[in-house]
């Protein structure tokens, strides 16, 4: 679907990027910079819960109609290791859209490594 994409601050804030969008499927990015590190010098992990969390949203609307919308209704994430000083891509799919409920998957990378792991339910109306 090539539907117009709204305003999105705080995406645009981490600077992420949609990369693709299509038939349940999401790639997002956020390129490195250093203001997305803790005090640990490891990128936040919120930086990789939004990651997650967009891509999941955008896997979810590549496939509603036009007059449908989502909202996060929860998320579970397992961080898997820290992320490198290297751009974060964020791959999502739609495992099951009901009539009111979708659940999605979503894998995040840094560097080439599989760094995080998410699942999550999003509603629709």
């Amino acid at each position: 679907m090539n539907k117009t994409e709204p305003a999105h601050p705080f995406a645009d804030l981490l600077g992420m990027q949609v990369d693709a969008k299509d038939d349940g499927q999401c790639t997002c990015s956020i390129s490195f910079s250093e203001s997305l590190l803790n005090p640990n010098n490891v990128v936040h992990g919120g930086v990789i819960y939004s990651l997650a969390d967009n891509s999941m949203g955008g896997a979810l609307t590549s496939i509603l109609p036009e007059e449908e919308r989502c909202a996060t209704i929860e998320i579970k994430i397992t961080y898997l290791r820290p992320a490198g000083h290297s751009d974060l891509i964020g791959h999502s799919q739609v495992i099951k859209r009901g009539k009111r409920v979708a659940i999605l998957e979503s894998e995040i990378h840094s560097g080439g490594k599989l760094i995080a792991k998410a699942s999550g339910s999003f509603a629709i109306f």
